[in-house]
């Protein structure tokens, strides 16, 4: 048969939702048979125009519903029907009233920083100055907030002038502003071979060409990357050289010298994420301080202070800055200055750090966590909140990652990040840090660790 496409026309929620409720539809009205093969959910994420992460999170939540098995080696399939219903939905799923163990989301713990949050909120409500936060901004009214960025660079090691700050609404804004504002349609962008895919949207949406540099165990190998510059004029290189998503690896010295060297020789922009920089202790200097004239970078708080504080800054060199700040004003027209003043509050009374420092012993704390449930076997871990795992020979990350999720634990499959999802290892990515209790992440490890036990064989595994 064709291709299966839900039909979302008049559905409402999440889009993975929307997709779950048309394939229950479909299976219920007999489109859909038992045994039908869906299509793999890259590909189905490519025919709807939705990001990969969503069409995996709905195969994940119609296995936890039990209207999909998959089978390692094959696929995944439309379920027979059961005619028990209390066998509708597998035994073993993870029931918790807070649903499943989410470990898919690499985002800080969220608690550390409310009481802070909630206290700053209160001193700007009793202030007289609340009125002018509620008005429209002019970067002339900004300059409080640029100098906060300025003392958050200053902490991620980067020097900046007040007039080299731009305030965005977090990190992936600032990324999408410099692609607007310094890429053309039909400019080449180069990317980690694994690499952050909202890059990839955005290029897209703008015409923007991409390609993939490669990456090796030390992380993007320096002669890919010559190779690109000599061979097809790229404008720029996206890359995030301290914990990167999703290896966790942080270049060397060497290897940033090394790149530094090469996009100066060849006249290649670099825009440098450095969101996780802040929880690596003794991190390497950034790129940005090695070519300050050439380098972009991106930092934000959502990354290491609280994922709700929408609040992030660039570094740009000041010939770029006109045309940033014009970026910003189309996307957004001002970054909002109510969150602005949080942030400044909280960088400028040293908060910030403190809760950085905070979340940097709780990454610590588990990844420790990690190393006792899970071993150390072919795991690639490090200081943040993310860990690499290659998985056992005959494992597919799409079945492995099915697996966990009739378990009730949701993981990322490394094809996710991959700009060629053939060329992608056969790994996953888990997140340690969103989940607050740290019973749930062991009762999560613990169930993922058991699947990582199996051994896939000639008998498909069932899920």
């Amino acid at each position: 048969m064709a291709i299966w496409l839900p039909d979302l026309s008049n559905r409402n929620g999440p889009k993975y939702l929307q997709i779950v409720e048309a394939l229950a539809h479909d299976i219920a009205t007999g489109r859909l048979p038992a045994g039908t093969r869906l299509p793999p959910h890259r590909e189905l994420a490519y025919h709807l125009g939705l990001s990969p992460n969503t069409t995996s999170r709905a195969y994940a939540e119609a296995v936890k519903r039990a209207l999909l098995k998959g089978e390692v080696g094959r696929g995944t399939f439309v379920r027979a029907a059961s005619a028990d219903p209390a066998r509708a939905e597998p035994q073993t799923l993870c029931r918790t009233d807070s649903g499943p163990i989410d470990l898919s989301r690499n985002l800080p713990l969220p608690g550390l920083a409310e009481p802070h949050i909630r206290r700053v909120m209160s001193e700007i409500a009793r202030e007289e100055g609340l009125r002018s936060l509620l008005d429209e901004q002019t970067d002339a009214d900004l300059v409080r907030h640029r100098e906060a960025g300025r003392m958050w660079l200053e902490t991620c090691g980067v020097k900046a002038d007040l007039d080299e700050v731009i305030p965005v609404i977090g990190g992936q804004h600032g990324i999408l502003c410099i692609l607007m504002a310094l890429l053309q349609p039909g400019d080449l962008l180069l990317v980690e071979a694994l690499t952050y895919t909202p890059v990839l949207a955005m290029a897209a949406r703008l015409n923007i060409r991409t390609a993939a540099v490669a990456m090796d165990g030390e992380g993007v190998v320096p002669e890919s990357f010559e190779t690109w510059c000599r061979g097809a004029n790229p404008k720029a290189f996206y890359l995030t050289p301290t914990l990167q998503a999703p290896t966790t690896i942080t270049l060397s010295e060497a290897r940033r010298s090394r790149i530094a060297h090469i996009a100066d020789r060849y006249g290649v922009l670099l825009i440098e994420d450095d969101v996780f920089g802040p929880l690596k202790h003794d991190k390497p200097a950034p790129l940005a301080r090695r070519t300050p004239e050439t380098t972009l970078y991106v930092t934000s708080l959502s990354k290491t202070v609280a994922p709700g504080l929408r609040v992030g800054f660039l570094k740009t060199p000041r010939t770029f800055a006109p045309a940033l700040h014009q970026s910003v004003n189309l996307s957004t027209w001002m970054t909002p200055p109510m969150t602005l003043e949080v942030a400044y509050r909280l960088i400028k009374e040293g908060t910030a750090t403190t809760l950085t420092n905070d979340q940097r012993r709780a990454a610590s704390r588990r990844q420790q966590l990690v190393g006792r449930v899970l071993g150390h076997d072919g795991i690639v871990a490090s200081e943040g909140f993310h860990v690499w795992i290659p998985l056992p020979e005959g494992w597919r990350a799409d079945a492995f990652c099915a697996e966990c999720a009739r378990l009730g634990v949701l993981v990322s499959e490394g094809r996710r990040f991959a700009m060629h999802g053939g060329d992608a290892p056969e790994a996953i990515r888990l997140c340690i840090s969103h989940e607050p209790d740290e019973a749930r992440l062991e009762r999560g490890l613990t169930l993922l660790s058991g699947v990582l036990r199996q051994k896939p064989g000639g008998t498909p595994l069932m899920i």
